[in-house]
């Protein structure tokens, strides 16, 4: 696979807001993806966080089509794997090492891998990717943080993601060098388990408008 199809900036540029979601009963699947959407955003992150996650994927991706399905927390090139089989339609890693940078390039989809120090934004760059996840933001330095990195490696676009609310999206949004941000907040998991849809689609709603 070529480094400029691995890339993941134009998933970037789908939304202000990509919803990092953990799901887990997946009948919950296709209606939270279609309350998303049904909000204005058309992208989801669904995290590998749970013993169900590619069954909530293949769902998703089998019965709310216009929706892009990203697979998180890639850990493994087994779960890189998976995911893909399961209708991945682009992946996110936490951090990175080189075996796994190396597995999830060889894939037919966009990766976005995670980075928290210059050192490993350059470990990255060395496999052809542009497009970063920072991770996790605030612990990580925040916004000062990654405006300082753009002052030394300005075509490097972020993801960040980590401790952010709608509240301090803005704070990210605003640097040249963050085309979104990660955020749990469109999916509070008391929402979830009360399938309180109307909720998940009036905060997706509020995140669309960041943009």
């Amino acid at each position: 696979m070529s480094t400029i199809m691995a890339d993941a900036s134009g998933v970037l540029k789908l939304s202000p807001v990509i919803p990092v979601v953990t799901i887990e009963d997946p009948a919950d699947a296709v209606p939270l993806a279609r309350a998303l959407l049904a909000g204005g955003i058309g992208v989801i992150e669904l995290t590998l966080r749970t013993p169900t996650a590619l069954t909530s994927m293949r769902l998703i991706a089998d019965e709310v089509p216009d929706i892009v399905v990203g697979a998180g927390t890639i850990l493994t090139p087994g779960q890189a794997d998976g995911a893909v089989a399961a209708g991945a339609q682009f992946l996110v890693s936490p951090g990175a090492t080189p075996a796994l940078l190396t597995a999830m390039n060889s894939l037919e989809v966009p990766v976005l891998p995670g980075v928290a120090t210059v050192g490993e934004v350059l470990m990255v760059l060395d496999h052809g990717l542009t497009a970063m996840k920072f991770f996790p933001a605030g612990p990580a330095g925040g916004p000062a943080y990654l405006a300082a990195i753009s002052a030394l490696i300005p075509h490097v676009t972020f993801c960040p993601t980590g401790g952010i609310s709608l509240a301090t999206a803005h704070d990210y949004l605003r640097l040249v060098n963050v085309s979104c941000v990660g955020g749990s907040w469109l999916t509070p998991a008391d929402a979830v388990v009360a399938k309180d849809w109307t909720r998940v689609e009036e905060l997706a709603a509020g995140a669309a408008a960041l943009g």
